[in-house]
This record gives C-alpha cells, sequence and structure tokens, in this order.
C-alpha cells in the first residue's frame, strides 16, 4: 500500500519541534505557482510537500496563484494547474490569488516610503542592473535614492493613476546598496504594466514584484512554513526583511528543500512554452513533455509519481535523479493491475499453408500471469496472422532463435510453425511468409515431443485492429540539463538570450508505427491501459485516438537495469 506520509526529514523535524515548544497551534503550508505554465514534474515534489506535511501534522494546505506579472499569466494555466493538483491526489482548503492581496500589498508599499525604506527610481532596468554591482564589488547608490518621502508618495501614486509608461519609473526598496547579498541592494518591489489581468482586469496598471508579494502572501494567509526550493535560499533575507518592516502581523518562516531534478529532463517553463510555442512539440501535455499533464496522457499514473517522490525523498542538497527511477515505479504501478495482450508494430504476414482456410478457432490467453485474479480472454487463430518483422531474418545470425528459413518457434498461446517459404517484391523486400503448423503443438496441450527455444507474439489478420503506435525517447538528448540561470518567480520579468537547449533537442525522440493490436482492444478508450508483449506498457492517448483510429504511447519499456532503494 502506498505511504501518504513523508520520510523523516529535516523540515519534518522542525514543524515537530514547532508545535511541541507552542511556537505555532496549526501548520499551515501552500503551494504557490506562477499561472504562467504548466506544472511540471519538479512541481509534484513541491506539491507532495506541502500538502503532505500538512497532512500528517493535522495542519492545512491552500492553493494559491502568485499572479503577478500579467503578461505572462493566463487563466488556461490557472484551470491547467488545478486540474493537475487535483489528478495527483490532493484537495487544497483555499484557492487564493496574490492579486487579491494587491490592494493590502500596495497600502504596506506606501508604508515603506512613510518609512523612508522605499523610493520610487526613474533608472531604466539595465542602468538599476550596472549599478547593482557584483559578488566582489558594491551597488552604487541611485541618484533618485534620497528624494523625499513626499515626493516618493506623489510618484508612487501617480504611477498607480497610470501617469507613466511601462518602465519609465520603478518603486525600490531601500535597503543596502553594499550588502554582500546582492538580493538586499535595493531590489525592485514594483514595477508599471499596461496589461489585461486575467484576475483583476485592467484595475492596475502597476504590480508587486515576486519577492515582494510572496512573502506578504504567506504572511496576509497566516502561513507557518514557507517551503521553497533552495533557489530562494539568498532571498531568504529580503522574505524576512519584508515581513518585518511592513509589520506584518503574522511572521512566517521559510524553509528550503532540494528541487527535483530529473536527469535528461528540462523544468525550466519558460524553455518548456519556447517548445510548445515553436511547435518542436505539440502543446504542453505532449507525451514527451515532463509536465503532469503530458505524464498524464503518456500514461502516468498519480500513484507512481508520488511514490517517486517518496523516494527521492526531501533533503537540503541538490541531486540528479535517474530517469529510470520514474519508469521503475510506473512499472511496479502497472505490472499486476493492466491486461497483457499482443501488439504487432511493424507487421510482416504470415500464411500458414497447412492450416484451413476458412477457419477460425479461438484460443485461450491469461490476461496477466501475475494476477490470476484478472481472468482469461479469447483470441482468434487462423490462417494468415501478423508477426513481428524484426523477429525474421532471411540470414541469421549464430544464437538466433526466431524465424528463419527452416526454423521452427513457437506462437504464443497457439502453436509451433516453421518456416519454409519467404516471398519478397520487385525490390527484394520481404512481404510474405510462409510457414506450416503442426496442430499436436497445441498451447495447452501438454505436447513434449520436443522442445524450441525461441516464443513470437502475433495477431490474427482477418479480426485485427489497426492502430498507431507512438515510441518515445527523452526529448533532451544531454544526460544534465543546465537550468542554473531559472528561478521561478525571479526570473519572469527578464528576458534572457535564445537558449542554446535547442541544439540538444533529440531528433528521434518520437517514432509513429502503423500495427495491429488484437480485436479485444476494438473499443479501448483514452487513459486504458496495456501491456504489449515484449514492447512494453502503453496507454491509449487522449488527444489524438478515437473510434476506428486507436493510437496508443509507449510508457515505458518492460525492463531497466535500475535497482530500487531499499526499504529500511
Amino acid at each position: 500500500m502506498e505511504n501518504r506520509t513523508t520520510p523523516s526529514n529535516f523540515i519534518k523535524n522542525v514543524i515537530t519541534e514547532d508545535l511541541r515548544t507552542g511556537k505555532v497551534k496549526e501548520v499551515v503550508t501552500r503551494f504557490p505557482p506562477e499561472p504562467n505554465g504548466y506544472l511540471h514534474i519538479g512541481h509534484a515534489k513541491a506539491i507532495w510537500i506541502n500538502f503532505t506535511l500538512a497532512d500528517e501534522f493535522g495542519g492545512k494546505t491552500n492553493l494559491r496563484f502568485d499572479d503577478t506579472n500579467p503578461a505572462k499569466e493566463d487563466t488556461e494555466y490557472v484551470n491547467s494547474i488545478q486540474e493537475d493538483v487535483k489528478w495527483l491526489g490532493y484537495e487544497w482548503e483555499e484557492l487564493r490569488f496574490a492579486s487579491d492581496y494587491f490592494e493590502e500589498m500596495y497600502k504596506r508599499a506606501e508604508l515603506l516610503i512613510t518609512k523612508g525604506k522605499a523610493y520610487v527610481d526613474d533608472l531604466s532596468a539595465d542602468e538599476i542592473r550596472q549599478l547593482r554591482g557584483t559578488l566582489t564589488e558594491p551597488g552604487q547608490n541611485s541618484p533618485h535614492r534620497e528624494r523625499s518621502i513626499e515626493e516618493n508618495l506623489d510618484l508612487f501614486r501617480r504611477m498607480r493613476a497610470g501617469e507613466f509608461k511601462d518602465g519609465e519609473k520603478v518603486l525600490r526598496a531601500k535597503i543596502d546598496m553594499a550588502s554582500p547579498n546582492i538580493n538586499l541592494r535595493d531590489p525592485v518591489i514594483y514595477r508599471i504594466t499596461h496589461a489585461h489581468h486575467h484576475n483583476t482586469g485592467d484595475k492596475w496598471c502597476i504590480y508587486p514584484m515576486y519577492t515582494f508579494a510572496h512573502p506578504l502572501e504567506d504572511a496576509i494567509e497566516g502561513v507557518t512554513h514557507s517551503l521553497c526550493s533552495l533557489e530562494f535560499e539568498d532571498q531568504r533575507p529580503f522574505y524576512d526583511w519584508v515581513v518585518a518592516e511592513c509589520e506584518m502581523p503574522s511572521v512566517p518562516h521559510q524553509y528550503e528543500f532540494g528541487r527535483l531534478n530529473l536527469a535528461q529532463t528540462m523544468t525550466s517553463k519558460r524553455k518548456l512554452k519556447l517548445l510548445v510555442d515553436e511547435k518542436h512539440v505539440d502543446g504542453w501535455d505532449d507525451p514527451r513533455m515532463p509536465t503532469i499533464s503530458g505524464l498524464r496522457r503518456r500514461g502516468y499514473t498519480p500513484e507512481a509519481i508520488r511514490k517517486f517522490v517518496y523516494e527521492a525523498g526531501i533533503s537540503k542538497s541538490q541531486g540528479l535523479v535517474d530517469l529510470q527511477m520514474l519508469e521503475h515505479f510506473i512499472r511496479e504501478d502497472l505490472k499486476l493491475t493492466v491486461p497483457r495482450t499482443m501488439a504487432i508494430l511493424r507487421p510482416l504476414k504470415v500464411v500458414i499453408t497447412n492450416y484451413p482456410e476458412g477457419q477460425t478457432e479461438w484460443l485461450e490467453a491469461e490476461n496477466n500471469t501475475e494476477n490470476e485474479e484478472m481472468g482469461v480472454r479469447q483470441i482468434p487463430f487462423s490462417r494468415e496472422i501478423y508477426v513481428e518483422r524484426d523477429d525474421f531474418m532471411e540470414n541469421p545470425p549464430n544464437k538466433y532463435f526466431r524465424l528463419f528459413p527452416g526454423n521452427e518457434v513457437r506462437l504464443k498461446h497457439a502453436y509451433f510453425i516453421k518456416c519454409n517459404e519467404v516471398i519478397k517484391d520487385d525490390n527484394g523486400e520481404v512481404v510474405e511468409l510462409h510457414c506450416t503448423y503442426d496442430p499436436e503443438t497445441k498451447s495447452g496441450s501438454g505436447f513434449t515431443g520436443r522442445k524450441v527455444k525461441g516464443t513470437l507474439h502475433w495477431v490474427e489478420a482477418s479480426q485485427a485492429v489497426p492502430a498507431e503506435f507512438r515510441l518515445y525517447e527523452p526529448l533532451i538528448s544531454a544526460e544534465e540539463v543546465d537550468e542554473a540561470a531559472e528561478v521561478e518567480g525571479l526570473d519572469s520579468t527578464v528576458e534572457k538570450a535564445e537558449p542554446s537547449f535547442l541544439d540538444q533537442l533529440n531528433p528521434k525522440s518520437i517514432e509513429i508505427l502503423q500495427g495491429f493490436v488484437e480485436p479485444a482492444l476494438k473499443d479501448s478508450v483514452a487513459q486504458d491501459k496495456f501491456q504489449f508483449f515484449r514492447h512494453g506498457y502503453f496507454n491509449v492517448d487522449s488527444k489524438y485516438s478515437a473510434p476506428g483510429h486507436l493510437v496508443f504511447n509507449l510508457i515505458v519499456s518492460l525492463k531497466s537495469s535500475f535497482q530500487p532503494p531499499k526499504q529500511g
């Protein structure tokens, strides 16, 4: 049975101590995505941590949209995020939006101005960057840093009134331009953006920066443990500064954990959006995408994803998790629950010349050899069948045990057949095999007269159901994807140079084949899952599959060298 708790970890220890000492009375966490893209596998870890830890201690978790950048946000993303969180198996206490608090945030910004802790700056973004300094050199004060409180209040109110153009002015926190932490060198806390907001419409033309809004949201909602990834560790001093200087009655605390980095997997929403926009993939839910919706469409289950993030664990260190670990858990989840059937992905026709013409017999096949409770099914057998083209070689190497001229093999659930003749077209391509069968060798008959070393899967030709098969490899060729510059929430207003990651796209990430499945699968619908003998686990596609046109996505191959972690 799946464990719906977290393993021992430093955050759990902190919460335990906070409750013991009375520092907090109730645990309140939040999952706070920006609605500027679809959720990905990395978010699954953040969702699991926030919801599971709160639930373990009888607390609550809010789903909150950090919608402070209207230029890049959309209700499509809001809806998809809610759908994904529910699909993963979690229910939030309250649904919140940062935009619900814009008036409160504005008042807190004015409070900072009246305290001499914020000022309106006329410098451009590039000029601010140039004066910010480096890791070894202090920054330089803006020439507008010493404006009076009265002038700053007047300018800030005129910013709100819409008197200025985008980028013409910003509001900056007044902290310390010589701080060794660059994040404390007078960060921008408000910018002008004349853009329609999905939640507030055209009410606002100034918007708080994520790093200013986020701690205020946590404080307003009474969040006790603000859990985020390590990229935000250097932001914690500013987080605490905002809560203190804005005189918030509730004081949340930020704790950072190592994010989930999956080998050969890119999780930058900016880069994923570029793949969608430039049509390198067919949408956010493309089965090659690391998005939750892409994994769902491919055939992954929420149980497998939860088990995966559980085993990945919670720590303060960054690490690269093997992609095979995720694949292991979907195999484990499916192996006892889905039927095992036969499908031919690259068909080669076989005519069994000594089988009676016009005759069809029905053979019994178990649905899952590891789960007898799944019962049996009937499959047709007749004179013409399809086998895999890869299961025949005219001139095979040594120790090749499949079909070749003169060799005998077993047809799974059926008979022994022997290859007698090879039919080719005018180009010399093999198009058909003529074989004979031995009626005494019927599966289940107890025949022991001789043995064969090869067993092939097959599909009877006259009732075979045409199907499309989509085989996948990782979208990115590189083992480790460089995403060090991407910090969700911190980079959403910064345009970066064209990424070189497009050079790492795998040209073989998808292969589409036309073949056949057993007639029992004729009425399969989206999200039906099967194990196809010798091929892997497949899922009926939810976008392109339709009655009369079955499309199967490869979820995962059958075997892996990955060894799961030992349970302690």
